[in-house]
């Protein structure tokens, strides 16, 4: 670092960007040295409520500027790849929005490029960073739950239309970043549906079913077609389960002590006894803790001490395999995409 506070660029003051410039300037270690934006109207909303930051529709000034060490970019996301690359091969540690590619042979390119000019560069996947999210975290890994079964979640609202994404690369990120984040081995296998119903854009609703060599199973369902907005998961395991209600303002996550038994051996199937267990329920507490606050915490801390990130480059490139074989799925009418791959090291961060 250059001095107690090391500076950041963030390029697009749209819907993301004003929220990054917020906690980025509130955080001690930072410096937001620059925003760059083409729209004239957001520069100008953003020097009202940022006198000291500097505005500009140039990229360019950006990343010419030496003051500058970090850039997060909060643009649309095709966008993302091209503007992440620039920074990377500018010499800036990089915050990027989810997805950080189209593609996943273009993520890889990022991390490669980060890697051999030894920049941190990580991913936005900023429910991660929730307290609701890091509780359930927490529980899966202290064995609690005991062996996970399920992950069953509905995230569906009535809009925002993406026009360059599908309701898949919008929304169901959020779930598979959790689910590669909790579940401790990767996926084999993704079925997925999804429809149009709007001519020339993309697909507004789908269901993701994710298959693993041991018994669980994942499914997402996202929509931006319904009445109502939900954000509603069950976590099934072997000793407890947990419902996570993120619209819930207070109690979260509640933890339930119920499940199944059986008597009897897998040998004789027709045997077999099935009991219920039925205990308490409680709820945990989660701190109201802005998520992107922990998340931009987390990220000056990779920076300065060359941590690995909870939402490394590694993450967010198996979250876009997910995504590019589930969009081939939703192409042949739900037929099963594989997604193993020669055995690799699953770096995985914890913190």
């Amino acid at each position: 670092m250059r001095d107690s506070q090391f500076g950041v660029g963030v390029v697009g003051y749209g819907y993301w960007g004003p929220n990054l410039v917020r906690n980025f300037a509130a955080n001690p270690g930072a410096r937001v040295v620059a925003v760059a934006d083409l729209d004239p109207a957001r520069l100008a909303n953003c020097a009202r409520f940022n006198p000291g930051v500097t505005t500009t529709n140039r990229y360019d000034d950006l990343l010419n500027d030496p003051d500058i060490e970090a850039i997060a970019v909060a643009t649309p996301v095709h966008s993302h790849y091209d503007l992440a690359l620039a920074a990377l091969e500018a010499g800036k540690h990089v915050l990027v929005e989810k997805p950080m590619a189209p593609t996943a042979d273009l993520a890889r390119r990022l991390i490669d490029e980060a890697d051999r000019r030894g920049l941190m560069l990580m991913v936005d996947h900023t429910f991660l960073y929730t307290p609701a999210v890091r509780k359930i975290s927490e529980l899966v890994r202290k064995g609690d739950l005991g062996d996970v079964y399920y992950y069953d979640s509905t995230r569906v609202s009535l809009g925002l239309f993406q026009s360059d994404v599908s309701v898949l690369w919008d929304l169901a990120v959020h779930d598979l970043s959790i689910i590669d984040h909790i579940i401790e081995e990767e996926p084999v296998a993704v079925s997925a549906t999804g429809c149009r119903h709007v001519a020339g854009s993309p697909e507004n609703m789908a269901h993701i079913t994710l298959f693993f060599d041991s018994p669980c199973v994942a499914h997402v369902n996202v929509n931006w077609l319904s009445p109502v907005k939900v954000r509603q998961t069950f976590i099934g395991g072997s000793k407890k389960m947990i419902v996570y209600d993120d619209m819930q303002p207070t109690e979260k996550i509640k933890v339930y002590d119920k499940g199944i038994t059986v008597d009897g051996s897998q040998e004789k199937a027709h045997q077999l006894r099935i009991g219920y267990r039925a205990g308490d329920m409680w709820a945990p507490h989660v701190p109201a803790k802005e998520a992107l606050e922990t998340e931009v915490e987390h990220f000056i801390d990779c920076v300065r001490n060359g941590a690995q990130p909870l939402c490394d480059g590694l993450s967010g490139l198996r979250v876009i395999e997910v995504l590019e074989a589930a969009s081939r799925s939703v192409a042949e009418q739900g037929k099963p995409v594989s997604l193993r791959r020669p055995a690799r090291l699953r770096a995985r961060a914890t913190a």
